[in-house]
């Protein structure tokens, strides 16, 4: 069975530093106040990567941008060069990807990419195996809006299972978000995604506001299936 880790969206050292202490797989650099995947200045990423220090992967997303490749080669640069393990893609505009994807894929050679795809944009898995075929390691679906709905009131479970199955199936890591609360853990364990992202629901339910440890302990503790041990990955 595929074991599923917990990513633990931050916004800076002090935060990463409480995420690692609460046993978080994968220590993902993000500003909340920016949008659904609002980017950080390139020294505050670097700066977490540092302080992880190889403890766990570190990613970081490139912002909300246009689905063009003037747009997000350049990012995708500024972000894998603070020393990320993986640089997160967010795909707005599925009906523009496979023009961007020839650019894109000059960069896989360099950086490790996640695309970043958004249920309430709509779902289509052939794309998987183009960005299988393009380089990229990793898929990921998420909200754009932060609103209120989560992932699985945009998608029934049984849809967000062949999406995982789909980027298993060509070698990808699969990763679900987007307003993910404790209710909603343990079917999505059920379909064993090798990631399950959280940023509101480790603040209180208010993404924008500070991570909570008490909250972070408890999301580890549902996403380890009840138990909790510090520091103890169960990550693919």
């Amino acid at each position: 069975m595929r074991m599923t880790g917990m990513l633990a969206s931050v916004l800076d050292v002090e935060e990463a530093l409480l995420a690692l202490g609460a046993g978080a797989d994968l220590i993902d650099c993000k500003d909340p106040s920016r949008g659904a995947l609002g980017d950080l200045p390139a020294a505050t990423i670097a700066a977490i990567v540092a302080a992880v220090g190889g403890r766990r992967p570190v990613s970081a997303t490139i912002g909300d941008l246009p689905t063009r490749a003037d747009a997000l080669v350049p990012a995708i640069r500024r972000v894998g060069e603070t020393g990320v393990d993986f640089v997160k893609i967010g795909v707005l505009r599925l009906d523009a990807l496979a023009a961007v994807l020839p650019a894109v894929s000059v960069t896989a050679i360099d950086y490790r990419l996640i695309a970043v795809l958004f249920a309430d944009r709509g779902v289509d898995l052939s794309v998987i195996p183009a960005l299988a075929a393009s380089g990229f390691v990793g898929v990921m679906l998420d909200t754009a809006d932060k609103s209120g709905a989560d992932l699985l009131d945009h998608l029934p479970l049984p849809l967000a299972a062949d999406f995982v199955r789909a980027a298993h199936g060509h070698g990808l890591l699969a990763g679900l978000a987007g307003s993910l609360g404790r209710a909603r853990i343990p079917a999505l364990l059920g379909i064993e995604a090798d990631y399950l992202g959280f940023r509101g629901a480790l603040c209180g339910g208010r993404r924008t506001a500070r991570l909570s440890a008490a909250a972070l302990r408890e999301i580890r503790a549902l996403v380890l299936g009840g138990e909790y041990r510090l520091g103890v990955s169960n990550a693919a």
